[in-house]
């Protein structure tokens, strides 16, 4: 089962940098693009929308929301746009990972609003 679960991973993991090479392509729609941006966006930021020490939830984008998101975005693009873009991974994968410092900023700011609503809510019911 280990086993499984690490080839399933790799699996991911190349899928993702299919998707991260495609949204580049000039072939791929716009909206396909967009969507597939997203995916990848979330998937390389450094930090989750729902951060992994909350209980089972922290997992979902793991285990669902991620997998879900590349599988649709594959779906999107073309077969030959697919095709290319696998070898440019297979390469990619033995350099370096990218990183999206725009995306992990945007879940950043989406937390800090979350934590100054929530004292503002707090300090409004203590007066």
């Amino acid at each position: 089962m280990l086993n499984q679960l690490k080839l399933w991973a790799k699996k991911l993991k190349k899928q993702l940098f299919i998707l991260y090479l495609a949204y580049k392509d000039e072939r791929v729609s716009w909206y396909t693009k967009l969507f597939t941006a997203c995916v990848v966006a979330y998937a390389f930021s450094p930090i989750d929308l729902i951060p992994d020490f909350i209980p089972v939830l922290g997992y979902i984008d793991d285990i669902i929301i991620v997998p879900l998101g590349i599988m649709i975005a594959l779906k999107m693009l073309p077969k030959n746009v697919i095709e290319d873009c696998t070898l440019k991974a297979e390469e990619l994968i033995h350099n370096e990972k990218p990183k999206n410092w725009v995306a992990g900023s945007i879940i950043i700011i989406v937390w800090l609003l979350i934590f100054m609503w929530s004292c503002f809510i707090v300090f409004k019911f203590l007066n």
